[in-house]
């Protein structure tokens, strides 16, 4: 919907002329000759932009600027035939973007309004940001992470557009709570969130699952259905798992991105629908599309806003935070006493690699709190937590990156002149690792099973020394 700009000037010739000036923008304008018409407009309309004259035949225009509220206050442009520097001050502090002299020209008026529009979107933008993350938490993603604060970000961004938004990350990492924020975070949010899962669903069948079919379309069809994509008009389909769609209905399932249409199975009509797509894989859609079992059309048509969410390992503190929300969620399903871990178990969870993510530490929690009734939860109450191959996978790859090459930098000496001071042979192990991980702090300590904060407390300390 384009932006509506009240052009509030007294003089009738300028006040067509401005408008004239705006045509090629787009945007829609309406016009007021007096403050008292202007404030009833601002009233009802609440416009993005007032161009507003100084010199009305009722009042100044600058104690219409005064009445506008600071926290839904759209833009101002100030115009004046008689302009003083203690004017525009004035103006500047009432909230006013920008100040015009009279005459001005096409150009200048154009630039000026499409500036101090553009800055109207930014501050929607953060102040919708703002309003949504709270305490570490998006809606009902949880982490302050630098990572998940990019995630946050690109949401609330895209939540003024319909681009599709294409979700990637290892399994676990809480792809549908992300599409989940995506719709929440958007003008849809009062619209159905259709969640399908296209791993779930018998290839035969997902079809069915997404258009609907008729009644007597194929065997077991003995009702009408209407579909996902029926279902989720005027709001989001989420389609998960979507590398594992079979490759022949991959093109009617771009069709209906293209077009917005659609026919049921066992039907010639043509739905239309007004839909929002969010996709999500645990693949890489490239290497997908190279094997060929995902077509390229479709990634390229999909991949709009891309959204790589961050494994569990790489995310720090965002362990300890989603851990908490999670012992006071199950606690509460379970009616536990739970009343907080010991920091021993904090230690520990942050030491863990977690291939299996957020879905892993999500198993480990209900288990201790149903094996253990205690209000205040201790590490021993933690169950053994089976090894990562993907870690495994990585610290191999660390060996390999150390010494291939010849380098014997951590070769154990043969001689007594060989022998290194402790502290000096583990500073450069640590740094040397550090390194490998592209300078991720808590991704090295979780390869070298240590808490961020011991790597963060070493480096402290040789800085200290030197």
């Amino acid at each position: 919907m384009p932006p509506t700009v009240l052009i509030v000037e007294d003089t009738q010739s300028l006040a067509m002329m401005y408008q004239s000036y705006l045509l090629p923008t787009g945007v829609n304008t309406l016009v007021a000759s007096d403050g008292a018409t202007a404030i009833d407009i601002i009233k009802k309309v609440q416009p993005d932009l007032i161009v507003l004259d100084v010199m009305l035949p009722d009042m100044n225009g600058l104690d219409i600027l005064a009445t506008l509220e600071p926290d839904n206050c759209p833009q101002v442009v100030v115009l004046t035939g008689h302009a003083t520097k203690e004017m525009a001050i004035q103006a500047i502090k009432l909230g006013a973007s920008d100040f015009l002299e009279k005459p001005i020209e096409a150009d200048r008026f154009r630039i000026t309004v499409n500036n101090a529009l553009k800055i109207k979107t930014l501050k929607q933008t953060v102040t919708q940001y703002k309003n949504k993350y709270e305490n570490g938490k998006y809606f009902d993603l949880i982490g302050s992470s630098k990572q998940m604060q990019s995630v946050y970000q690109i949401i609330s961004s895209a939540s003024v557009s319909k681009a599709t938004v294409f979700i990637t990350g290892e399994s676990g990492t809480g792809k549908e709570l992300c599409a989940r924020a995506v719709h929440q975070a958007s003008s849809r949010s009062n619209q159905p969130f259709v969640a399908l899962n296209c791993a779930a669903i018998p290839k035969d069948l997902i079809e069915s699952e997404i258009f609907g079919h008729l009644k007597g379309a194929f065997t077991g069809a003995i009702a009408n259905r209407v579909g996902a994509a029926g279902q989720a008009n005027g709001g989001t389909l989420f389609l998960d798992e979507l590398c594992e769609m079979d490759i022949n209905l991959q093109s009617k399932l771009l069709r209906f991105i293209q077009t917005g249409s659609y026919q049921q199975v066992g039907s010639e009509k043509v739905v239309k629908v007004d839909v929002r797509f969010v996709c999500a894989t645990n693949r890489d859609p490239l290497v997908e599309v190279e094997n060929g079992r995902f077509r390229e059309d479709l990634y390229y048509r999909l991949h709009v806003i891309p959204i790589e969410l961050p494994p569990l390992r790489e995310r720090g503190q965002d362990i300890i935070e989603i851990a908490e929300a999670l012992f006071v969620k199950i606690a509460k399903d379970e009616n536990h006493p739970f009343k907080g871990i010991s920091e021993d178990v904090k230690q520990l969870l942050m030491q863990y690699s977690w291939p299996g993510n957020v879905r892993q530490l999500e198993n480990v929690i209900r288990n201790v709190l149903v094996l253990h009734p205690e209000q205040y939860i201790d590490s021993d109450m933690i169950p053994a937590l089976p090894a990562s191959s993907k870690k495994q996978v990585e610290q191999q790859s660390i060996t390999n990156e150390i010494a291939p090459t010849g380098d014997t930098t951590f070769d154990l000496p043969n001689a007594q002149s060989d022998v290194k001071a402790l502290w000096l042979a583990e500073k450069e192990y640590i740094e040397h690792v550090i390194k490998i991980c592209s300078s991720n702090i808590p991704k090295a300590a979780s390869l070298l099973d240590v808490s961020p904060s011991t790597l963060y407390r070493k480096i402290k300390s040789w800085e200290e020394n030197q």
